[in-house]
């Protein structure tokens, strides 16, 4: 193929999708079809079909793709070169990257690609998936993923079963990025504590905050905002054997003793001295860069940030085990295919050949702070000398992801959210502001089984 061909775009003329002789036998099923921006009924599994065709590459005119994503800090560079070498390797696919941030992305996506003006292939957070399939922004991908030939065994079963919601795929994972345990090396020296005190447990972490103490060093800073005291409650949560919710999104759980002996704890962390008080957005990471913070349990995505930080001394460890057992929490990042105006049977099948590259290529990707979710890009030697990433993936057996419940991100945020934040600026008991958090939850996630119940 000649780049110098003009490439076909989003409403461009193509050939007529052939349905029938793809989708022989697979039929339609009720209340999936949907209208397109040009009145014409697009149905989204049939698009699922035709996209697996891309499996056998792509061999048509020349398509522009458009890759949505929120990538606005140290991963957009590494995305933009990965992007830059699919381009030079595909003659006749030309992606081309538009970023949002991500609370920007969620908003715009849905409302684009109704409109017909969503991209082609785009990244989302797992948790994100189940809210997407329902609103019929994003394709399933079962088709596709049978076609490429991938499984758990490529990734992990946890890994894996994060992009199924209601029995079908929805996201192919393209990396994991839990929560881990930042230590600043300069604050323990100056206590006289090294590397190998490192805290396992409750019994190790309280006992070296209370050496830190002793030196004038408050050495657990405990944020009342989501990040990071509500991913840090979350992973307590898990720790103590709790659950956010129950498995089919009927009630709120987070209010249980487990969560209560988990939020409880956070308290401790204060009340004892080892945090101070009314922490504000972001405190205790700017503390911990200024040596004022020994501790900081923060995502995978912080490593480039501290890289690039003069003068800090730090290293990473997974996340000590407070509770009974172990947990942290994890999200990841998946790529998706968005419903289009209408079949597109060229640009569905270029698309499948960017996403399967793109997965291919995880190994890269770490260089964005990452843990690649192909296993093979895992057990490299190559991703084992990424010293900081290698020690986030050890957690790999224990992560823990959101539920697959749509709507789930927006009832977390608008209780337990701020039940975290109640309770941390001691505002409310842990018990009391739990409480009070999952019935107002309770009555969002009624409202949104009624409104989604039938939406697939």
């Amino acid at each position: 193929m000649q780049r110098a061909r003009a490439p076909e775009t989003r409403g461009g003329p193509g050939r007529p999708p052939g349905r029938r002789e793809l989708l022989a036998g697979a039929g339609a099923a009720a209340g999936l079809l949907l209208l397109g921006c040009r009145g014409e009924p697009v149905d989204v599994r049939d698009q699922a079909a035709i996209a697996a065709g891309g499996s056998r590459g792509y061999g048509g005119p020349a398509v522009e793709l458009a890759f949505w994503t929120g990538f606005t800090g140290g991963d957009r560079l590494p995305m933009e070169r990965l992007i830059e070498r699919f381009n030079r390797e595909h003659d006749n696919i030309t992606v081309r990257m538009s970023v949002t941030r991500w609370g920007d992305f969620y908003q715009k996506m849905p409302a684009a690609v109704e409109s017909g003006h969503g991209p082609d292939v785009a990244v989302m957070h797992a948790d994100q998936l189940a809210t997407a399939a329902v609103h019929r922004t994003i394709l399933p991908l079962d088709e596709v993923t049978e076609a490429l030939g991938l499984g758990a065994g490529d990734f992990s079963d946890t890994l894996w079963s994060a992009g199924v919601f209601r029995g079908r795929r929805y996201g192919v994972p393209l990396d994991v990025h839990p929560l881990g345990l930042y230590y600043n090396r300069a604050v323990l020296a100056g206590a006289g504590l090294g590397d190998a005190a490192l805290p396992r447990s409750r019994r190790d972490y309280l006992a070296i905050l209370e050496q830190l103490k002793q030196r004038g060093v408050q050495g657990s800073w405990v944020s009342p905002a989501l990040f990071t005291g509500g991913l840090m409650f979350q992973s307590l949560l898990w720790q103590e054997g709790g659950q956010l919710f129950s498995e089919d999104g009927v009630r709120a759980t987070f209010d249980a003793e487990a969560g209560v002996e988990a939020l409880g704890f956070m308290l401790e962390l204060i009340q004892r001295g080892y945090s101070p008080r009314d922490v504000g957005q972001d405190a205790d990471s700017i503390a911990f860069t200024n040596d004022r913070n020994a501790f900081i349990w923060n995502g995978i995505w912080m490593i480039n940030i501290y890289r690039a930080t003069p003068g800090l001394k730090w290293a990473v460890a997974p996340v000590p085990t407070i509770g009974a057992q172990r947990a942290v929490w994890a999200n990841a990042h998946h790529l998706v295919l968005a419903r289009q105006p209408s079949a597109g049977e060229r640009r569905l099948q270029a698309s499948v050949v960017f996403l399967d590259w793109l997965s291919r290529h995880s190994l890269e990707w770490a260089e964005a702070g990452m843990v690649p979710a192909r296993r093979e890009a895992r057990e490299s030697a190559a991703f084992q000398r990424m010293t900081e990433q290698a020690i986030f993936a050890e957690q790999l057996p224990v992560v823990r992801f959101p539920p697959a419940i749509a709507g789930i991100d927006a009832v977390r945020a608008s209780t337990l959210d701020l039940a975290v934040n109640e309770a941390v600026l001691l505002r409310a008991t842990p018990r009391a502001a739990l409480r009070r958090a999952a019935r107002e939850a309770d009555a969002l996630l009624a409202a949104n089984l009624r409104k989604f119940a039938r939406a697939l």
